[in-house]
């Protein structure tokens, strides 16, 4: 399993990097590089990866499409280590992108990744139609604005410290955390024009979304700051809106299970060709705690 991630994680790290590199050098290239490279395993890549198996999708373009969500991943955790946001100094074993660079730099940095995606899929060298390119670019731009990451945000900033139901705890982490997972569990779907499935995976993502956010939320509550690589144990003080803190350990574990199985019996149908997928998720759900 990890040598499948570390290998899809130097590709897009290399792809990234290559693409960049390419630009016209500007101030920002330089925090740009710092949010996005090296760190990261690339988790949301590997499902892309690992759906565009079961639909043999191109690696290549898939690589390439991968790229442009961890744009969208880096730019939204830069913002997200904000003062004005959740405040995190460390990210991924190092400062994080405001503490090297400033604020005002951080925020830029982070929004010239964010129109960086939209670039990235729009290039003549991702070898797809128009069309297919169209309905990435206008999912992928649904689920990082207000009705995805940015809106999922502002959900967990407005709820912390105040009783939430857990339906409402599920909208926000769907929109937070799992639009990108929806998005990378689809796009492989839209492209080999399996439509048929895109209901299916969308449900898929979702799951897989929220079981990352619940591994992440255990890994806050449990976990070692050396190896997360960030400060630990801050959901409780801020009074997060997260299962542990509505329903405890136990329960988060069990309903955590639970999702996994759900995604499990989807993917009976896919055979052999949903073992790499399985085995992302199971990696997930045993991530450092």
């Amino acid at each position: 399993m990890l040598k499948k991630l570390n290998k899809i994680a130097k590709h897009t790290n290399s792809y990234l990097s290559n693409y960049l590199n390419n630009q016209k050098n500007t101030e920002l290239i330089k925090p740009m590089k710092y949010g996005l490279l090296p760190g990261g395993k690339k988790i949301r890549s590997k499902i892309l990866i690992d759906v565009g198996k079961i639909f043999r999708v191109n690696y290549k373009t898939l690589i390439q499409i991968g790229a442009a969500v961890e744009c969208i991943h880096a730019y939204s955790l830069i913002h997200d280590d904000l003062p004005c946001m959740d405040d995190d100094d460390l990210r991924r074993g190092k400062l994080s992108t405001h503490k090297k660079f400033g604020e005002a730099t951080a925020v830029l940095a982070g929004n010239s990744l964010l129109t960086l995606a939209f670039e990235i899929l729009s290039n003549k060298k991702i070898k797809l139609n128009s069309d297919i390119k169209i309905k990435l670019i206008n999912l992928i731009s649904e689920f990082s604005g207000h009705l995805g990451v940015a809106g999922g945000q502002f959900l967990d900033l407005n709820f912390e410290k105040k009783k939430i139901p857990l339906n409402n705890i599920l909208k926000m982490q769907i929109k937070k955390t799992a639009k990108l997972f929806i998005f990378c569990c689809v796009a492989p779907v839209l492209i080999s024009k399996k439509n048929k499935h895109i209901n299916n995976f969308k449900n898929i993502g979702r799951d897989i979304g929220l079981i990352f956010q619940i591994a992440d939320d255990l890994i806050d509550y449990k976990g070692n700051p050396k190896v997360a690589g960030k400060k630990t144990r801050k959901d409780q003080k801020k009074g997060k809106a997260t299962l542990i803190n509505l329903h405890g350990y136990e329960y988060t574990i069990i309903y955590a299970n639970n999702i996994k199985r759900r995604i499990f019996n989807k993917l009976t149908k896919f055979g052999k060709r949903s073992k790499d997928l399985k085995e992302t998720i199971n990696f997930i759900m045993k991530r450092e705690r």
